[in-house]
């Protein structure tokens, strides 16, 4: 009696496997949470299984286009990928909240007559806002193993240099968390330089006399804040990464944008095509304006009138 060999692709097997496995242990350990995990290395999802179905291809060729017995490579990447979210998400409820740690710094002025702050944020929510009585009051809640952030500040004739870095960041699995938050003052002007590599950022200018802004974000989502009157002229250069980007604008102050795309798009609500650029109906008409420059990079940028 002949039997009839069966070489179709275990895959779709392994797929329902470890969905079942990955539900059945929520409902024994509600409280772990496999989220932030998850959105933050997804891509590997993609990178895994991509070197899979290279290596099914590499080998459909060595056996002449013939389909023969062996393991799927993508069945392969697809139990790696298994076993690496799996650890990362039980080590990330084990050491959850065994290293935090939560710092606040409070920075004065200090006579400076104009202030250039870099912030270099590696990864986490960043939350920046005006209205502060003093120059900065800065909040940090953080695990140990993300790196301690540092604030630094001097004046040298006049001209206050703040600096906002982390140290020891590296790349790692695991449920982390890493939230600053920096409360600006003052009505001296004030030049902002931030990057930040992966995560969301809420940035709020107004109540600030912003007069620059460089803005490079690596991947994740950004709101910007631009609204408000403005004491004086503000130019900006908004470097979009991998994700989403809203830019809130004025409408009673001029404004005009300098937009290029990349992969992404672009959407202009409220403003109107002019030389090249996008304007708004203020434009050309107020003592003070909004020069920006906004290159898109793979995602959305919206910029809104409001």
């Amino acid at each position: 009696m002949n039997r009839r060999s069966y070489t179709g692709s275990i895959t779709g097997a392994l797929i329902l496997i470890a969905v079942g496995i990955f539900f059945l242990i929520l409902n024994f350990h509600p409280q772990i949470d496999p989220w932030p995990i998850l959105f933050r290395y997804w891509p590997l999802i993609l990178i895994f299984i991509g070197v899979g179905k290279i290596f099914d291809s590499f080998i459909f060729r060595e056996q002449g286009g013939a389909s023969g017995d062996h393991v799927s490579g993508v069945s392969v990447a697809f139990v790696a990928l298994i076993l690496i979210f799996g650890l990362a998400i039980w080590r990330g409820h084990k050491v959850a909240g065994e290293d935090f740690v939560h710092d606040s710094h409070s920075v004065a002025l200090l006579g400076a007559k104009e202030v250039n702050a870099e912030i270099d944020m590696p990864a986490g929510q960043l939350t920046l806002t005006g209205g502060n009585s003093e120059l900065l009051a800065s909040d940090f809640s953080y695990d140990r193993e993300e790196g301690k952030p540092t604030v630094t500040y001097a004046v040298t004739d006049g001209r206050g240099q703040l600096t906002a870095t982390q140290e020891g960041h590296h790349l790692h699995f695991g449920s982390t968390r890493n939230d600053w938050n920096l409360h600006f003052g003052g009505d001296e002007p004030l030049d902002v330089s931030l990057k930040m590599g992966a995560g969301q950022s809420d940035l709020n200018f107004r109540n600030l006399n912003l007069r620059h802004l460089q803005v490079n974000i690596g991947a994740g989502q950004m709101t910007l804040d631009l609204t408000g009157p403005r004491a004086s002229d503000l130019e900006g250069d908004i470097q979009g990464g991998v994700g989403s980007a809203t830019i809130r604008l004025p409408r009673d102050v001029g404004v005009i944008v300098h937009a290029s795309g990349g992969i992404g798009t672009i959407s202009t609500d409220g403003l109107t095509r002019q030389n090249g650029a996008y304007v708004n109906a203020a434009y050309g008409k107020t003592a003070t304006k909004i020069d920006l420059q906004v290159h898109g990079g793979v995602g959305e940028i919206d910029l809104v009138l409001e």
